[in-house]
This record gives C-alpha cells, sequence and structure tokens, in this order.
C-alpha cells in the first residue's frame, strides 16, 4: 500500500476485512506506541504487549463507531488507548511484584500534558523515521548516502563529497531534496 493521509486510511478501515489497510495501519502506529510505552517505564516486552492491545482495543472502539473525527485527531484518540493500556500494564505488573518502585508509581500519576507530550515526541520520531524510510526508497542511493551522512551523523559537506568523490554542489543539492520530500510527506500526516 502507498503512503496514505489519515482520512484515507480512516476511509478503508471501514472495511474491516481490508487487510492492506488493517496492515498499513498496524505498521505505522506501532512504533510510536511501543516507544511511549518504554518511554512510560515498561520493558520492551510489555510494551510489545501494551501495543498489540492498543491496536486491538483501537479496532473494536473503531469498530464500535466510537471514534468521531470531528472531536479530535486520531493520533489523540490512539493516545488515550495507549495511555490507559499502560496504566492497565503497570498495575498487573505491581500485583506481580512485591515493591512497586516509586519511578513506577510516579509515572502512573503523570500528567496528561506530560504523557501527552511524550506521546507528540514518539509519534514525531516514528512519522519522521517513516517519512525518511519513503524517500529512502524514492532517490538514488548517493542522494541519500550524501543526505544522511551530512544530516544524521553531521558530517562537513565538503567532506563527504570527497568521500563520495562528487562535488560538494551535488551534496548540497542531495540535502535540500530529501528534507524537500520530507516534509512534503509530512505534510500528508499518516
Amino acid at each position: 500500500m502507498d503512503w496514505a493521509t489519515t482520512s484515507t486510511i480512516l476511509c478503508q478501515l471501514q472495511d474491516f476485512n481490508h487487510r492492506p489497510a488493517w496492515a498499513f495501519f498496524h505498521a505505522h502506529m506501532r512504533r510510536p506506541i511501543v516507544s511511549f510505552a518504554c518511554r512510560m517505564g515498561l520493558g520492551r516486552a510489555d510494551a510489545d504487549d501494551v501495543a498489540q492491545e492498543t491496536m486491538l482495543a483501537f479496532a473494536t472502539r473503531y469498530r464500535g463507531g466510537a471514534y468521531d473525527r470531528s472531536k479530535g485527531r486520531l493520533r489523540k484518540w490512539l493516545y488515550g488507548i495507549a495511555l490507559r493500556q499502560i496504566r492497565n500494564a503497570h498495575r498487573r505488573l505491581s500485583r506481580r511484584e512485591e515493591q512497586f518502585s516509586e519511578q513506577i508509581r510516579a509515572e502512573l500519576e503523570l500528567t496528561d500534558d506530560r504523557s501527552l507530550s511524550a506521546w507528540e515526541q514518539e509519534w514525531e520520531r516514528a512519522l519522521l523515521h517513516a517519512c525518511l524510510e519513503r524517500v529512502r526508497h524514492e532517490v538514488e542511493p548517493l542522494t541519500f548516502q550524501a543526505f544522511a551522512r551530512v544530516v544524521r551523523d553531521e558530517r562537513p559537506p565538503m567532506e563527504v563529497a570527497g568521500e563520495l568523490g562528487v562535488p560538494v554542489k551535488t551534496i548540497y543539492n542531495a540535502k535540500h531534496r530529501v528534507l524537500k520530500r520530507v516534509r512534503e510527506l509530512r505534510d500528508l500526516e499518516p
């Protein structure tokens, strides 16, 4: 399935047998949920469980018509579901462990503003990753390699140009081209 807007995906998710839409949704939404759960104090295995439970709760509630787009963005609704699942996981863990650490207790009592901020950061990180992956497949390998070395690795353009055997202008053009395409994809926000 190609890159799609949230509206397109939600429309396709109306058909519960539309496997490509559900697979796309799962692939793009799971990453920020797992990262958010880890950031909220869960281990990777528990965070994976939370992601699965969140996706299941989403599907059940979406199927029941609980999501109303006029009341807010999908990511905020998904945040609420994920936060509930994280809190439930912490409660289950606390029952299994005799000592309930102060850190976990504090994370359970995080204000909505702090947890929402953490969610937004993880969402943006996952969205950037998805955009970069898409662009990596759209541009020539040399273009993406030049971009990655200059932006991600924070290397001087002149040095990268020498390593790749291209004019420094080619490096600047590669950076500009990739960033422009990332911004375009970011504006579509799946």
